[in-house]
Order: structure tokens, then sequence, then C-alpha cells
């Protein structure tokens, strides 16, 4: 019922409860911040959607203690692959690793999983427990000096209230009510394809067992097993004449001749692959999240991902003004941080897309030119272009929010592929074990963090009202991230290095200062 929050004030309006507004709620509830989600379909999706949790989502997860909850439903690393079948049945032609997936890695303390959206979401909505409503749409915004007045309409009752918010948070999808609302336009290819997804059961264990993989691209579409204990979903182009198919016989018939299975449909979804960026993200009080601001092509996973990346970044921005030791200004950082990152990653998700499609292309070259079908087909691309590591780990933020010597533009500082760890400004701080099973990264939470090999020094330093914690860094560390022994890194909440002192400073108010500026908070007295 929505008559519980008419006339309501809340500090952050949440729209849209997938993945991306979802981590939003959790990680605001962890800084103390007032929310409200409203969702306009009854229920979480009971569709697949995005399957692939990359090592940095992990990560963020891992900060609010569900990574272990979410691997533990999720598939075995030996799962974290792509194979390329003329049929299902057929032996592979092609395959390809995802590097951050299918093993351990030494750059992170997680691996990604593969995993379903439907099984994700579940777990994502019980990590917090503020407020959230389901069938609830918003009809309405209007922005005023010190707020945005939202109008929110019941579904199922047609109930209308008002509901006030310091800032909102659009994690509504690629068709964003809020980004259409307010005319914010979006540049690239836009609607790409009509794809459809079946899920169904069927026993597919004798082709697939042994040989385990994400998903099986093959030349009458791709399969994808959906959950550990079973289930499985064929995506493929939507049909002329969807509305008078038969999806099991369709599916079935996919699945190659001689298969002698016969597909049980569970549901069927149709929906359309886009490819765009939103011009802006940040309108006033209103902020973009998620495919609400970037829409990325399915292939390699990277669209999910980049939307747990937003609120990331964004959530303790709101937390720091909303507190109060943050300025307003620090909010524009969001855009100028992120946007860039979507534009490189739609980049990376179109080439993935044209490379899987040149695989087909080949292959289907090599079989017309008299190749054997037993015969593997070349890759067009190296071993390590699914790692991608650059572009998981490798993000550089150039923005008032980053205390650096010079600026570097994101295109010429972030690769998609490549990953050298740095703790230079603007980039996420490596991940070294600090102990046995603690990293770096465990030590970021809702506070800056000053990593140091002098910790007494630095402790004697005030930095009210900011929240700050002190971690020392062992001289092997300090080594490592090419730290001098009475040198200190300033990290974000994020992760990411704010500032660096290669030497104690010899101002006592140098911490204070780069708080402020990093902050856009008033200078301190």
């Amino acid at each position: 019922m929505l008559s519980h929050v008419q006339n309501a004030e809340v500090e952050v309006l949440i729209v849209g409860g997938g993945p991306v507004g979802l981590t939003a709620r959790a990680l605001l509830e962890r800084w103390g911040v007032r929310t409200l989600l409203v969702e306009k379909h009854r229920e979480l999706s009971p569709f697949p959607r995005s399957r692939l949790v990359n090592a940095r989502s992990m990560e963020i997860f891992r900060q609010l203690g569900l990574a272990a909850q979410i691997t533990a439903a999720a598939f075995a690393p030996e799962f974290g692959r792509v194979r390329f079948r003329d049929t299902l049945h057929d032996s592979d032609f092609a395959s390809a690793a995802m590097v951050g997936v299918n093993a351990p890695i030494p750059e992170s303390p997680v691996i990604g999983v593969v995993t379903s959206q439907d099984r994700l979401e579940p777990t994502l909505l019980a990590a917090a427990d503020a407020q959230m409503r389901f069938g609830v749409e918003l009809v309405g915004l209007a922005e005023e000096p010190e707020s945005v007045v939202a109008s929110l309409v019941d579904r199922r009752g047609g109930e209308e209230v008002s509901v006030r918010a310091r800032y909102v948070i659009a994690a509504d999808g690629a068709n964003s009510t809020v980004r259409q609302r307010l005319g914010i336009a979006t540049a690239g290819p836009g609607a790409m394809a009509g794809f459809t997804t079946v899920v169904f059961d069927a026993d597919l264990s004798r082709w697939c067992a042994q040989q385990p993989a994400g998903v099986y691209f093959t030349a009458h579409g791709s399969f994808a097993p959906l959950y550990p204990e079973g289930g499985w979903a064929w995506v493929g182009p939507t049909p002329e004449d969807a509305a008078g198919v038969d999806w099991s016989d369709l599916v079935s018939r996919a699945l190659g001749p001689r298969t002698d299975v016969r597909a049980e449909v569970v549901r069927v979804q149709h929906w359309v692959m886009n490819a765009f960026v939103a011009e802006r993200f940040h309108h006033g009080r209103i902020l973009l999240a998620g495919d609400a601001a970037h829409a990325i092509p399915v292939f390699g996973g990277m669209g999910m991902n980049a939307g747990i990346a937003d609120v990331h970044n964004l959530c303790w921005k709101l937390a720091g003004v909303l507190k109060g030791w943050a300025g307003s200004a620090m909010l524009e950082t969001y855009e100028t941080e992120r946007h860039p990152v979507a534009q490189l990653t739609l980049r990376q998700a179109v080439a993935n897309t044209q490379l899987a499609l040149q695989v087909q292309s080949r292959r289907r070259e090599q079989l017309r030119t008299g190749g054997a079908a037993s015969a593997p087909t070349e890759l067009p691309w190296s071993d390590r272009y699914f790692a991608q590591l650059g572009l998981v780990f490798g993000v550089t933020y150039h923005s008032d929010a980053v205390l650096a010597g010079g600026s570097i533009p994101p295109e010429q500082s972030d690769a998609g592929t490549d990953y050298v760890p740095t703790a230079e400004p603007g980039h996420r701080m490596p991940h070294l074990w600090l102990t046995r099973d603690r990293s770096t990264l465990d030590a970021f939470g809702e506070w800056f963090t000053l990593l140091t090999p002098d910790p007494t020094t630095w402790e004697r330093r005030t930095a009210a009202p900011w929240p700050l914690r002190v971690e020392t860094l062992t001289a092997e560390h300090a080594d490592l991230c090419s730290l001098p022994p009475r040198g200190a890194l300033l990290i974000r909440p994020d992760g990411h290095v704010g500032a660096r002192w290669h030497d104690r400073p010899s101002s006592d108010s140098a911490l204070r200062h780069a708080l402020t500026a990093i902050t856009g908070s008033a200078p301190p007295s």
C-alpha cells in the first residue's frame, strides 16, 4: 500500500528495483541514508537476464558482506568459459575462457561468477531493510531548490501519492521514464536488434556436463545453463511472427538434428538489445545509473557490472552531501568520472559483439570451402582478449575528487585488456594481502582510509568532520606501491586513490586540505 508513504520525505528515492537499484539501496543503508525504492513491476524479474558478475562487482559485494552467499548460489569457476559449436551436440570449434571468472587471479581477493540475475536479485533485496514498494510507478517529477517531488502510482489500485526526496537515483532501465521526462538525449547505435529468451527445462547433460560453459554459441542461437541444479535458456533473434511460434518446437529444433530432446518451455521474453550512452548522467538533484545511463550490448557481460560500479561511485558522494561533510558540487564528479567509462564500455561491448559474429562468419566460410567440421576455427582475438581486466580493474578517474599532478585523458589511460596495478591517484587501489585472509580492499568502507607505513605521524592529524581510518602498510606493501617510508595514500570510500604523499607533509593541515578539495566542502578553519 502506498498510503504509508503519502507525503513522506526521504533522503534518496531510488527508481528501479533491478541489480543497480538494489545495490544502491544496500550501499546507502550502510551510510545511514534513508531511502525509498520503487519498482513498477509487482515482483523481482523471473528472467535470467544478466548472467555474469565480474570480479570488480564481486569486490563491491564482498564489501557488503554478500560475496560468499552469491558465490555459493552460482556456478563453479569452470563455467567461466564460452564455447562455439555448430549445434549444441557438436564438438567445440572454438572456445575462450573468461579471465577473472574461470580461476583465481592475483589482482583480486575474489573472482567473478556466472549466475543468473533472478538468482542474484533476491540476495541484494535481502541485504537491506530500507523501504521498497513493488508495483509502484513514477509518473511525475517536480524539481525544487532543495528537493524533488515525485508522483507515484500504485499500479494495482490506482492510488497516487507524492514523495519528497533530497535526491533521486534513476535506475529504471534502458527505457528510463526518468531520463525521458528530463529530456536527456542518448548517443550511440540505439536499438540494434530484437531478441527472444526462452527459459526451458531439458536434460542436456550428455553434451555439456563434461565441457561446462556459461554460454554455448551455435548457428541456431545461444544456449546457457541457468542454475547449478538445472534449467536452460535459449536466446536468438525474435521471429517476425513471434505470436504464432511454437517455442518448444523452435528450441528443440535449435538443439540440432537427431537430438531426441523435447524442450519444456517455462517462460518467454522478447527484448531489444540497445547500445547507447546518455548525454548527461546528472540533472539537478536527479542522477542516472545503470541502463538508464548507458545500455550496453550483452556480449561480454559488462552492462550490469558497469551499473553496479556507477552506484558504488555515486552513493558515498550522496552520503557525504547528505551528512554534511561534502559539498553538493562533488556530485558533479559522478558524471565526470563515470561518463567516459560508459563510453569506453560501450565501445568494448560493440567490438565484442562484432568479434563474436566474426567467429560464426569464419566458421561458415571454413565449412563452405570444404574445411573439416572437426577442425578448429581460428579466433579473431588473442588469448588475452577476454581478460578485459583493464576495463574491470584499470578504470582511472580524472575529476575534482582526485588530487593528481596532471590530467591524462581517459582514452589514453584506460585499456580494455591489460591491467597494470598502480597506486597512483584516480586508480583503484591494488589488492594486496594484509594478512592471510584480509586484503587492502577489506580496509575500505563507509570512510576514507589512509594507508601508510608511518601511522604514528599521520594519526596525529585530525580529519573531522570526515570519516577516516588509518591503516598500516608494511614496508613490503609500501614498496609494492612505490611509497616511501613516510608517505601515505588517501583512499576514497569507493576504493580509488584520492591523493598521494611521497613524504610527510610539512603542514599539519595537509590531510584536511586534501579532504576538503576531494569532497568540495568548505575549507577548514
